[in-house]
């Protein structure tokens, strides 16, 4: 072949990418259509399986068949341990007679539902019955294709997605099949819309289940009810290891978020702070699962009320016009009802106050006016100052000093462990943090570093993570 001033010998161009070729023929409606079936040497260009439809010799259509034959990817072993990816060329008198003028297309519906009153075959009919002779083709690489895929779904679900491993035999039964190269995030995504489908027809068979219970049950309804019931709970397995795989996840972003750039600098407290809670919002406008405080103390989890940044002057469990904002604010109630304080045979309401404050990594300046020590305690006063009211509004009777809790996440810098020793604070047996009671606010204090928090978070979910097999560093 010439092309101007270049000149290539399309046999020796063939040979270099070829590796070898078969031929075959399937027979669909009556109409036979012959198949070329190529192994090409795989490169960066030629990496994607196609099937070429072809008339009045020369190629009219083509399109990507990956993943349409199961195992069939961009690259394939065969017996001779050479990859190579996979193309046919598709002939056929059929299509010769049906290909359009212009040579673009071809006159044939894509499908046809139902009978078939024509008689003649439509492209869908036409490409099940290529996809079943590249099945018998490729058999051995195939298979080997596949056993790849299968050991890379098990892979993922073991080290990095476990929420899957209680449903794994009902994502294999359904049919799932995987490019062994597939990137984490596609498989992640792949497997999601595979346990959607179960889920839907899991749905679908506890409606049948439940509708058969009344009245005289059919035969083998027993064995059918005992089926559908194991099927959920481990769906709710699945669902319990997906909450604590998402927990370890939240601390990996977390030791992220407290180290250095490549320039030394740190993250401002925002970032960490949006990890923890959204700011400028209330517990009135977020739902509990887009906390994450459980990493401070679980007990947050459960409060009257939240305030994450927000003015005094806006939060309503208070009456202050106060422009000044706590980092995060939590109120929790006792109803009169509840047996936690008694005095004299007479049950008692409480109130709490959480108070916690975040500092950017390795910030170095907690001096006068700038002690966030000083800064909790202030807040406090001010909760116990005003009128308090719950969540919903309703006053809270009033006790004297309600118990204050106030959490600085800071790192022990210089200045910051001044401020610590200068309130009377103890230190830690790991010397990562400082605790104490402050007697003239009635506050019990707890400064402690990011590495603290972190390290204390993973112990207490430690023995989860190891269930799951998730690593805890």
């Amino acid at each position: 072949m010439t092309d101007g001033d270049v000149s290539v010998l399309l046999q020796s161009y063939l040979r270099e990418l070829e590796h070898s070729e078969t031929t075959s023929s399937i027979v669909v409606d009556g109409h036979r259509f012959n198949m070329l079936n190529l192994r090409l040497k795989t490169s960066a260009r030629n990496a994607t399986p196609r099937l070429y439809w072809c008339a009045a010799n020369r190629v009219v259509k083509d399109e990507n068949i990956s993943g349409k034959v199961p195992g069939l990817y961009g690259r394939l072993t065969g017996g001779d341990a050479d990859e190579f990816t996979y193309v046919c060329y598709l002939t056929s008198d059929f299509l010769d007679e049906h290909v359009r003028s212009d040579r673009t297309d071809f006159d044939l519906p894509e499908r046809i539902p139902g009978e078939n009153p024509v008689g003649e075959p439509s492209l869908d009919d036409i490409r099940r019955g290529v996809f079943q002779e590249v099945a018998r083709v490729l058999l051995e690489p195939l298979s080997a294709a596949q056993q790849a895929g299968k050991e890379r779904v098990h892979q993922f679900v073991t080290t990095k997605a476990p929420k899957y491993r209680p449903l794994i035999k009902y994502i294999e039964s359904s049919g799932i099949t995987v490019d062994p190269g597939i990137k984490d995030q596609d498989l992640e995504l792949e497997l999601h819309r595979h346990v959607q489908k179960i889920e839907a027809a899991v749905l679908a068979e506890g409606q049948a289940v439940f509708a058969q219970s009344s009245g005289d049950k059919p035969e083998g309804y027993d064995e059918r009810l005992a089926k559908y019931l194991e099927t959920v709970t481990e769906f709710n397995q699945s669902d319990l290891a997906n909450y604590v795989s998402r927990r370890r996840t939240t601390l990996h972003i977390l030791e992220k978020l407290i180290q250095s750039d490549a320039e030394g600098k740190y993250p401002r407290e925002e970032s960490i702070h949006e990890l923890l809670f959204p700011m400028r919002k209330d517990s009135n406008e977020v739902g509990a699962d887009a906390s994450n405080l459980w990493i401070l103390d679980e007990r947050l989890v459960f409060h009257d009320y939240l305030a994450s940044d927000k003015t005094f002057k806006s939060i309503v469990i208070a009456e202050d016009d106060s422009m000044n904002r706590p980092d995060v604010l939590v109120t929790r109630v006792i109803r009169p009802d509840a047996p936690v304080l008694a005095a004299e045979g007479k049950k008692m309401p409480l109130q709490s106050i959480v108070i916690v404050e975040l500092k950017r990594p390795m910030r170095n300046d907690a001096t006068e006016g700038k002690n966030p020590i000083e800064q909790c305690l202030e807040y406090v006063a001010r909760v116990r100052a005003g009128t308090a009211k719950t969540a919903t509004g309703r006053p809270i009777p009033s006790t004297d000093d309600p118990p204050a809790f106030c959490y600085i996440i800071a790192d022990l810098t210089p200045t910051m462990v001044n401020r610590c020793k200068l309130s009377g604070l103890t230190m830690t047996h790991d010397g990562m943090g400082y605790f104490g009671f402050i007697e003239p606010y009635k506050a019990y204090i707890e400064v402690m570093s990011y590495d603290r928090l972190v390290n204390a978070a993973t112990e207490r979910n430690r023995a989860f993570f190891d269930k799951l097999g998730l690593s805890s560093s």
